[in-house]
């Protein structure tokens, strides 16, 4: 660490070197908190949370019960030992509440006064985070999967809804109705996701095993579909050609920085694409078990050198280097199933939920100190080790 801190003070390294470097160390070194307890309010599985990026301090989460919970991450006891307390929920006593599972739940990007939810009772509800009424609700025909709004758009308000119809619905916040759709899916979409670099880029992953991606500016059709075969026609069967997976693929996920895309399928494969070419890099992170007939929500780090991709796998979490495929650590701690993870830039903290109704929270382990720290005054071989002057106490009184 004093090594960094020289080299930045110098002008050796650049400041964002240190972030990173301290950033990677805290991920590596995740492990479950048995400090820190998230309240227990869903009686059903925990499908999806959310995490607000202004303060980053509230989190949403959504259940199959239904029911919609705010928790308040911060310390507000200062003791070791602490409990994430649920600040409102959307209960079953709610008039208002969801009548069937909760699949996405998602802050507005840009304020924690609003968020919104999409549910199987065929809906999807913006909330007014103050009087937790929905201020617009959109109905659809059919089981809503997934929804997503883009992280860094100014110049639209849509959002993105993924539903048992083939079609990608495009909602817009600002006028409160359904604007456009956008065919070529010949399956349920069961993901969809802006990319965080373009703000009219969207990918979309359907039961066709195909991940299409779009520029939702242009009328027709989508700018190309992922080919896990890179267009060689000698690998790929005639039921293959153009397909991102060989089973459903059920989750989507940008890079924080927009270039690159991840993509998880019932064949119990990940693959990582160029987002820009939609070339799959051909990066193997082996079996990665996924047997969920919904959407899987997984997450990837931000800010460290290099990334990390957490991934539901089971009844853990699996940590795999993002562009070595290599699996670094099994996160375990649930008795059931995990559904959904969510990464706390801010703190390089990871949050999931599962089936067992339990949301976990995995922390860095606190850092050990430094060699360089415990050996300035020490001794080696019968001599005191050496202490730059700089460090020196230079303190002296009259009396000497």
């Amino acid at each position: 660490m004093l090594s960094f801190l020289i080299a930045r003070q110098t002008g050796v390294d650049e400041p964002v070197r240190l972030r990173r470097a301290e950033s990677t160390r805290r991920v590596l070194s995740l492990e479950l908190n048995h400090d820190r307890d998230v309240e227990c309010i869903h009686g059903n599985g925990i499908n999806t949370i959310d995490i607000e990026v202004i303060e980053g301090r509230y989190m949403l989460s959504g259940g199959s019960d239904g029911v919609i919970v705010i928790y308040d991450l911060e310390n507000n006891s200062k003791k070791p030992h602490y409990t994430c307390k649920a600040v409102c929920t959307v209960g079953r006593s709610s008039r208002y509440v969801h009548k069937f599972s909760v699949e996405t739940v998602q802050w507005y990007p840009h304020d924690t006064g609003m968020f919104v939810s999409s549910s199987f009772d065929k809906t999807m509800k913006v909330w007014d985070t103050e009087t937790l009424k929905p201020a617009e609700v959109f109905q659809f025909e059919g089981n809503v999967y997934c929804h997503h709004m883009s992280p860094i758009a100014r110049k639209h308000g849509l959002i993105a809804v993924g539903t048992k119809d083939p079609k990608v619905q495009l909602c817009d916040l600002k006028s409160g109705s359904r604007i456009h759709i956008l065919q070529g899916h010949r399956g349920e979409v069961l993901s969809v996701k802006w990319s965080p670099r373009y703000e009219h880029i969207l990918a979309t992953a359907s039961t066709d095993s195909r991940v299409r991606v779009w520029d939702v500016r242009r009328a027709s059709g989508s700018l190309f579909t992922l080919d896990q075969h890179n267009g060689d026609k000698s690998k790929a069967s005639s039921e293959s050609v153009n397909t991102a997976h060989d089973g459903r693929v059920n989750g989507l996920c940008f890079t924080d920085d927009g270039l690159y895309l991840l993509t998880a399928g019932t064949d119990d494969r990940m693959r990582l694409w160029n987002s820009a070419t939609g070339e799959n890099t051909l990066v193997n992170y082996g079996k990665v078990v996924n047997e969920s007939r919904k959407g899987v929500k997984f997450t990837v780090s931000r800010g460290c050198s290099p990334e990390f991709v957490f991934v539901p796998c089971g009844s853990s979490v699996a940590m795999y280097g993002l562009h070595t495929g290599e699996l670094v650590t099994m996160l375990r701690g649930h008795y059931n199933n995990v559904d959904c993870c969510e990464f706390h830039p801010d703190y390089q903290e990871l949050y999931s939920g599962g089936k067992d109704c339990n949301i976990l929270a995995w922390v860095p382990v606190l850092r050990h100190p430094d060699t360089e720290d415990e050996g300035a005054g020490s001794v080696k071989g019968g001599a005191q080790t050496s202490v730059n002057p700089a460090f020196e106490d230079a303190w002296s009184s009259d009396e000497d």
